[in-house]
């Protein structure tokens, strides 16, 4: 039988896994916009000499306890396309624009959601937001990942990215929440930044485990080639 001293002590220390993953996020993120702010400008300024229409691309996804939130992102398709327009498994999608391509194979798309993170929406480590929309399509388990907020990268983010089916990822989203804690954080931060950030392994090979190819819709997660604009 489990002590209340001992469930006393988990929920500390729940608790103080919160408080410091919340000051991190702060700390880091808030960091990072400063010493990247020159990139981001950058960045910023080409994607609007390359095309017309915004630098930002802002889109509604599902945060902690599927409570929706404007998700940032540096645009990277034409802005006379369909963004949710079927999509192929590769870096060839015609919708996207040269600057655009090259963005999202080194995942330099994602940093506005550093924004996010000093926002509170997002933390840095986390399930990546999925639309609202899909929450409807998930099982018990695999609502788990609502449980917290979503993360600018994840478990599944080191663990194949586009390798992995849809059922896959979100089997390592709720992995994550389970056993969550700084180390584990660290670990991914520490990944991502060898694995995520270069080039390869972001455009899905199969969506999902009862689906060849995507058809017309909304994508599963933004950081492969069939995540929608």
């Amino acid at each position: 039988m489990v002590s209340m001293r001992g469930i006393h002590s988990r929920m500390a220390r729940r608790s103080m896994y919160r408080v410091t993953k919340r000051t991190l996020d702060i700390l880091i993120a808030g960091l990072a916009l400063v010493i990247l702010s020159p990139l981001l400008v950058v960045i910023a300024v080409a994607i609007r000499l390359g095309s017309r229409g915004p630098a930002i691309f802002r889109q509604e996804r599902a945060g902690k306890d599927s409570r929706p939130f404007t998700l940032y992102k540096f645009r990277t398709m034409r802005p006379d396309v369909d963004p949710f327009g079927p999509s192929p498994k590769s870096g060839q999608d015609p919708r996207l624009t040269r600057l655009g391509r090259f963005l999202r194979e080194h995942s330099l798309d994602e940093l506005p959601q550093l924004v996010n993170v000093v926002r509170g929406d997002m933390s840095l480590v986390g399930p990546r937001p999925l639309y609202v929309s899909q929450v409807a399509e998930w099982n018990d388990r695999q609502r788990t990942r609502l449980q917290i907020k979503p993360g600018l990268t994840g478990l599944a983010q080191i663990s194949g990215r586009g390798e992995l089916t849809r059922e896959e990822k979100l089997e390592l989203d709720v992995r994550y929440v389970e056993q969550a804690s700084f180390l584990l954080d660290v670990r991914i931060l520490f990944a991502t930044a060898t694995r995520v950030f270069g080039a390869g392994r972001i455009y899905e090979k199969r969506y999902s485990e009862t689906e060849q190819t995507r058809g017309r819709g909304p994508s599963d997660d933004e950081e492969d080639s069939t995540r929608a604009e």
